[in-house]
């Protein structure tokens, strides 16, 4: 009971405070900070800035208005820009979304704004907002933008795109659109009545937009609203400009690291709804105590506490801030009120000296078991602290009442029980089914939060001054690293077993059986069951029901299946076969999926044990490919489903080395964007093609390149793409040899892709090479760019921007199909 009571408080603190409760130990500021803090806390004014996807943001803006105005400042991206590319690894999708999630946390944890999302999810390139809004759900992603107004409650909105062409992407366009709506939607009791329960009606200021001048697109002019965001700030000692380089610079799956800027920076502001400002973007909005009625005095007494702070003392603030925040205590409920009073008293605990924790010795538990878990307060400011009480989840009053001596550690250690029907730790859009483009979100609550409220608590109730305050502490994984030092990482809360499978793709050329081998993993002691495949209509498993036991957490074991289509068939077919574990009378069918880079925390979900059963007709000949990795992608993985040799070549395989041993060479998407090493091993890449060899180039994007000789005959690389997945290919020569061997190739052979059909096509495109395909998306002329091939002494060079990254893991049989003809050249 105690557990799900913790939870919903820090679920109530995080929604009507409007912010993520994180899974970190109690913020440590320095005096400078405590000092920044106090002058924040005579502010009050809110700004919420609007865009469609992560790095739309303008990260000096926001770091001016949080850190130098002062305003709680706040950014909605509508999506995790899950539809992007990555250049830090092989994530894709919503795997690609939860890190730049994380990167975006990181990002505001610098320039001191917070982190807001709707159910919107990115589906890649867009090229204006009817193709968005055919593939979102508009009603609910307005209706999740006008939530976020109504609870952020901000004074003024910035959009950072205009509604119409300039936007440069359908997805940005229809940011400003659903901006625009919400402005006044979130203001009308009549729109989402439903919502009411928990917020209400709010209407901001004014709706602006922040015009740019970049990527060859000025909408700046000398008569829009304009204001000066590269103060420097000594309390922080930087300015904004180097504030906003740091904060854009963690989009590193983007490659996004910019250097800082020093001095002045002007931004400008063109108006779409409410009256223009004059001398400053709050203009007609009180931001002074006074706003709240009976909030004068409040204002005093603030004013007082920053004349009277000391850098040196800041414990001698503490009697001020207790004085402040039992005036705030008194206020009648409200906005204002509440927010003041989180941020009073997180100034109270800085003055004090105050740090709490509760965290476990282990990463991991599952729901029904015990979990080890320490609690630990310290008070290092020489003001008297009083612990009252101590509650863990299952386990109340685990300490107290006792004062807290000066700078002396006080540590609890208590076993706690996990109720069996604890929710797995998920990340909550991901834990719901979803059609293309908006996310399933169970509890409308939830909507907004950047990340999972932590499943467990800590309650450390304290007197400070002879009031009482209540931390409450998120159990995480606390741990030492011999080379990174003390690391946390969230608690996460596991299923008592999970599967892991090896490919998440089968390919079947025909009807014998393939092995599958699956990885069960014990995520507690003791747990043993059955497991069986879940085949579709047309396959079965020789053995599909074998038992198991594992004594050990993190003990594991490998079962294998043998698994093969009931007939053979000719037909190109795609269908999915689930894992499904019984352990304690109960059926899981969930893997385990960690993502770690070094900077941000480590991501843990658990997709269901799933993989694709894809019966295509494929011949090819060759067995023996070398691949070169670019900025990441699960090609190669691909290609060893369908039984060809791949080795990943590195600077002594090509400069060094026999290439002319492999039947083909690929490259890896953005390889010329990614490896300084092309321009070097072009030349080889060029003598292998000379002598017979066959070489694919995948897609690169136009800027920046490593070399611009890509080809053994010129060609340059356009921002030319078509993202209608389904969008029609014609064959500009249906006789063309590429499309008949080793397969024929039709126009089926386009069915079923996803996302896109490709992008950054070719262009000034050299005579010397043939164009394969024609396509293009609705009202555009068609393209001949796709792909090119062209015949080089005795071999064949190939470029091609179709998104072959993409459609090779999700087992699209066509795109198999295709890829093997571009990359098999006829013997003669």
């Amino acid at each position: 009971m105690l557990i799900r009571l913790f939870s919903a408080l820090a679920l109530f603190i995080a929604v009507m405070a409007g912010i993520p409760v994180k899974a970190q130990p109690s913020p440590v500021w320095n005096a400078a900070d405590i000092k920044l803090q106090l002058k924040k806390l005579d502010t009050l004014g809110s700004v919420l800035y609007l865009a469609a996807h992560p790095d739309d943001e303008n990260t000096r803006l926001l770091g001016y208005l949080a850190k130098e105005k002062l305003y709680r400042t706040g950014y909605l991206s509508l999506t995790r820009g899950d539809g992007g590319q990555n250049l830090v690894g092989d994530e894709q999708s919503e795997l690609l979304g939860l890190i730049r999630t994380q990167e975006l946390l990181a990002a505001r944890r610098i320039d001191g704004a917070e982190q807001f999302f709707t159910r919107a999810q990115d589906f890649g390139f867009s090229k204006n907002p009817e193709e968005t809004f055919t593939i979102w759900d508009k009603e609910k992603i307005l209706g999740d933008v006008v939530w976020m107004i109504r609870k952020f409650q901000p004074d003024v909105i910035i959009c950072r795109f205009p509604a119409d062409s300039r936007a440069g992407h359908g997805h940005h366009t229809a940011s400003a659109m659903l901006g625009a709506e919400a402005f006044e939607a979130a203001a009308d009791p009549k729109r989402y009545p439903e919502q009411l329960k928990y917020v209400k009606p709010w209407q901001a200021k004014r709706l602006l937009w922040n015009t740019f001048n970049f990527g060859g697109n000025n909408t700046i002019s000398d008569d829009q609203f304009k204001t000066d965001v590269g103060a420097y700030n000594f309390l922080l000692g930087k300015g904004y400009g180097e504030i906003a380089a740091e904060s854009r610079s963690q989009h590193k799956s983007q490659g996004f690291g910019v250097p800082a800027g020093r001095g002045s920076s002007m931004e400008y502001f063109s108006t779409i709804k409410g009256d223009a400002p004059k001398q400053s973007l709050l203009d007609g909005v009180n931001t002074s105590w006074s706003r709240i009625p009976g909030g004068a005095a409040i204002g005093a007494l603030v004013d007082k506490a920053l004349q009277n702070y000391n850098m040196e003392h800041p414990g001698a603030s503490v009697p001020a801030l207790l004085e402040i925040r039992k005036a705030i205590q008194a206020l009648p409920d409200g906005y204002w009120r509440n927010q003041k009073l989180k941020e009073t008293e997180q100034l109270i605990y800085a003055c004090a000296g105050v740090w709490a924790e509760a965290y476990s010795a282990t990463p991991t538990v599952a729901a029904g078991y015990k979990l080890e878990a320490t609690v630990q307060v310290i008070s290092r400011g020489n003001v008297p602290v009083s612990l009252r009480q101590a509650d863990l989840p299952g386990q109340p009053n685990i300490a107290g009442p006792q004062e807290l001596a000066f700078n002396k550690l006080t540590t609890f250690n208590r076993t706690i029980h996990v109720p069996a029907d604890t929710r797995i730790s998920q990340p909550y859009w991901l834990a719901e089914p979803h059609p293309l483009g908006t996310y399933a979100i169970a509890d409308p609550l939830l909507t907004g939060n950047p990340e999972n409220v932590p499943p467990m608590s800590a309650r450390i109730q304290l007197q400070i001054g002879g009031q009482d305050f209540t931390l409450i502490c998120p159990l995480q994984y606390k741990y030492t690293d011999p080379v990174k030092g003390e690391l946390y990482e969230p608690l996460v809360i596991t299923p008592p077993v999970v599967a892991n499978l090896s490919n998440q793709v089968y390919i079947f050329t025909d009807n014998k059986a393939q092995s599958v081998p699956v990885k069960l993993q014990a995520m507690a002691d003791d747990v043993a069951g059955t497991v069986r495949l879940q085949l579709p209509d047309g396959f079965a498993a020789t053995e599909n029901n074998i038992p198991w036991k594992l004594a050990r957490k993190g003990d594991e074991t490998e079962l294998r299946f043998s698994i093969h289509p009931v007939k053979a068939s000719t037909a190109n077919h795609v269908d999915t076969f689930t894992v499904v574990m019984n352990c304690n009378g109960k059926d899981y069918t969930q893997s385990i999926r960690h993502i770690r880079y070094d900077h941000i925390p480590v991501i843990t979900l658990f997709p269901t044990a799933e993989a694709r059963l894809v019966t295509v007709d494929l011949k090819h000949n060759g067995n023996r490919l070398g691949y070169i990795p670019g900025a990441g992608d699960m090609v190669a993985a691909s290609l060893r489903q369908v039984g060809y040799d791949v080795t990943e070549l590195g600077e002594k395989d090509i400069m060094g080395g026999q290439l002319q041993q492999y039947d083909a060479i690929i490259t890896g998407v953005r390889a010329y964007n990614v490896n300084p090493r092309m321009k070097y091993w072009q030349p080889r890449l060029m003598d292998y093609v000379k002598n017979g060899g066959t070489l694919l180039v995948q897609y690169n994007v136009n800027n920046p390149l490593v070399t611009t000789d890509l080809g053994p005959f010129p060609f340059s690389l356009s921002r030319d793409r078509v993202t209608d997945e389904n969008a029609a290919a014609t064959f500009i020569n249906p006789g063309d040899p590429v499309l008949h061997y080793p397969n024929d190739i039709t126009t089926k052979d386009f069915n079923g892709w996803v996302q896109e059909r490709g992008l950054y096509f070719p262009s000034n495109i050299d005579k010397s090479y043939n164009k394969l395909f024609t396509m293009k998306d609705k009202g555009e002329s068609p393209m001949d760019g796709s792909t090119i091939v062209a015949a080089y002494g005795k071999g064949r060079y190939v470029y091609t921007g179709l998104a072959f990254f993409r459609q090779l893991p999700a087992g699209v049989p066509g795109a198999y199909r295709l890829f093997v003809n571009l990359i098999s050249a006829k013997k003669e």
